[in-house]
């Protein structure tokens, strides 16, 4: 596997048409960005809750995009139209630990990616001197790396728990 499918994997590898993940991630976006929005003005700029601002905007981004159709039914005859869209025929969610190491991650992707919007913020408030950009960016890849890893130990379990016939 080269870098590049190792990218697509992590960053689109799951951005397939699934409206009760997409609802999960919407939720959780909405809590995050609760927490930025609820906190003390005075903490509201702090590394822990930009983080949570960043989150819930990469949570958002991902909820949307898993609840666009995809081309899953391009090519299909009628009969094949309905079989795939019979209730027996829908995705499940996720093993809960491959969900939550997923969140996990692109959680982390938020701030891990959107750190340099810092630099707008700092150009709009000349009174903010000193934005946390190495902080933010530093919780961001840590947590992105801990969903990442989660995901690899979830995946090597689950190949390791299937029997080969």
């Amino acid at each position: 596997m080269n870098l590049r499918e190792i990218f697509v994997e992590n960053f689109a590898g799951d951005l397939e048409y699934h409206p009760r993940r997409a609802v999960v991630y919407l939720i959780l976006a909405v809590a995050s960005f609760c927490f930025w929005v609820f906190s003390p003005s005075v903490v509201q700029f702090t590394t822990v809750p930009l983080v949570f601002a960043f989150g819930s905007l990469a949570l958002l981004i991902k909820g949307i995009f898993l609840m666009r159709k995809s081309s899953e039914g391009l090519g299909l005859s009628d009969q094949e139209l309905a079989r795939l869209s019979n209730r027996s025929n829908r995705k499940s969610l996720p093993s809960i630990v491959g969900q939550a190491s997923q969140v996990v991650q692109d959680f982390g992707t938020g701030s891990f990616l959107l750190w340099p919007l810092l630099n707008i913020g700092k150009d709009i408030d000349k009174s903010w001197s000193d934005p946390p950009l190495f902080r933010v960016f530093l919780t961001g890849a840590i947590l992105f790396l801990l969903g990442w890893a989660l995901r690899r130990v979830a995946s090597s379990n689950k190949k390791l728990s299937t029997p080969s016939g």
